[in-house]
């Protein structure tokens, strides 16, 4: 698409509001760095809803600088998964809540407040305080999670985890490949129950962190794939090497650029 690809490199696990500022201050960058073009967004989960509420928020900043917005499997208007786990008297309790502050703030040196910002309460405040502009295109992009007895035992590949070097153990020719050891979890596995148990509770399909009606922004144009993707799609796909695999997300995010860039001759 002749498009410079950047990366933000935003802590997802610190607040809405937190990410949104350095947001608006890397757009800015990039604009004024690039002899004013103007900058698409595309946002995965937590990502797309900073997208956006630096949009929002900085509207007045950015409304210039800003061509389109892709929010992809984001909890726009929030995510029982994160009003579940600290709401007192349903999933959780306040021991739970203690157990996910040490995990965010402890351990990924995050902020509670970014799961505290994904629950309905907070989105439905945020959302009614600061509008997203109406003549900017943006596309809403979910996906349901397949919840088949063959997903509920998969394995996926997410990683490689190198091993000590054991010099008397392998050739140095062997040692850059011997001591990478693939790391499988069942992060397909986690997305099916999750949905299926947001199905059972709810009522309502997902990807398995988010459902689908609140990944959709209003007055966006909404994109729903036909394949059954979980919410860690996203981030796995990019390590199955088979060339025939139909689901590609860096194919997907390019179509959703095309899309916006589309869109924006339209407006």
């Amino acid at each position: 698409m002749g498009l410079a690809c950047h990366i933000a490199k935003i802590h997802s696990e610190a607040s809405v509001e937190q990410n949104a500022w350095e947001l608006k201050e890397y757009i800015e960058e990039l604009y004024w760095g690039s002899g004013k073009r103007r900058v698409m967004l595309l946002g995965h989960s937590k990502g797309g809803v900073d997208a956006a509420a630096a949009l929002s928020i900085y509207l007045n900043e950015l409304r210039d600088k800003v061509a389109g917005l892709a929010l992809v499997q984001s909890p726009y208007g929030g995510t029982p998964i994160a009003s579940d786990i600290l709401r007192q008297g349903q999933l959780a309790d306040m021991e739970t809540r203690r157990i996910m502050e040490f995990i965010i703030c402890k351990l990924v040196k995050g902020d509670i407040r970014a799961l505290e910002d994904l629950t309905y309460e907070k989105r439905k405040e945020f959302v009614q305080s600061h509008k997203l502009p109406d003549n900017i295109p943006i596309i809403s992009f979910h996906s349901e999670a397949s919840v088949a007895p063959a997903v509920m035992s998969t394995m996926s590949h997410i990683a490689h985890a190198e091993l000590p070097w054991l010099p008397h153990m392998i050739s140095s020719t062997e040692d850059a490949i011997a001591r990478k050891v693939p790391v499988i979890v069942p992060v397909s596995a986690a997305m099916a129950v999750c949905a299926l148990h947001l199905q059972l509770r709810y009522g309502e399909k997902s990807d398995g962190l988010v459902t689908c009606c609140d990944a959709e922004v209003p007055g966006s144009v909404v994109v729903r794939p036909d394949r059954k993707l979980d919410h860690s799609w996203m981030v796995y796909s990019s390590w199955n090497k088979d060339p025939t695999h139909e689901h590609d997300a860096c194919e997907m995010c390019e179509a959703l650029l095309t899309m916006l860039v589309e869109l924006g001759t339209q407006v």
